[in-house]
């Protein structure tokens, strides 16, 4: 398990219509606030501030074609060269990260081919890097390397 130390900064958060919205720093705009997406923006925060990704070199909820069906990845972090990096799959606080969990981030794994996986709730966080054809466990998310 990586043991991830969010930063002391929170997403931005607003009421509109009494309906609360939080704020996307990829996109750049208001989303309804679920679960999942305090998860995301909150391990957003910890991708940008914590480990310095750019902002500028990740994708948020983008398609994805898995076995002729469309899906929607939650994050990918891209290299300086724009080969994917790392996807993460984020789920909200009360899913555990159970097997089901780990299959759905590998089949947009299959297809991203990234060098690191990570899936988490927010609470607990697992993470694999691709060792030649393998996914081995790791416990520490790589920093962000300027090439």
């Amino acid at each position: 398990m990586i043991n991830v130390i969010y930063p002391s900064e929170k997403p931005s958060i607003r009421v509109v219509g009494g309906k609360e919205e939080i704020f996307c720093l990829v996109r750049k705009r208001w989303l309804v606030l679920t679960p999942e997406e305090w998860v995301r923006q909150n391990f957003l925060l910890y991708l940008s501030k914590v480990l310095h990704y750019p902002l500028s070199l990740m994708a948020v909820e983008k398609q994805v074609v898995v076995n002729q069906q469309k899906k929607r990845f939650d994050i990918v972090l891209y290299k300086n060269s724009m080969e994917p990096n790392i996807i993460v799959e984020c789920k909200e606080m009360a899913v555990s990260l159970s097997e089901k969990v780990i299959q759905q981030v590998l089949e947009y794994y299959s297809v991203i081919q990234s060098d690191f996986m990570i899936v988490t709730n927010g609470n607990f966080t697992h993470g694999f890097q691709r060792t030649g054809s393998s996914l081995l466990p790791i416990d520490g998310i790589p920093c962000f390397e300027r090439s």
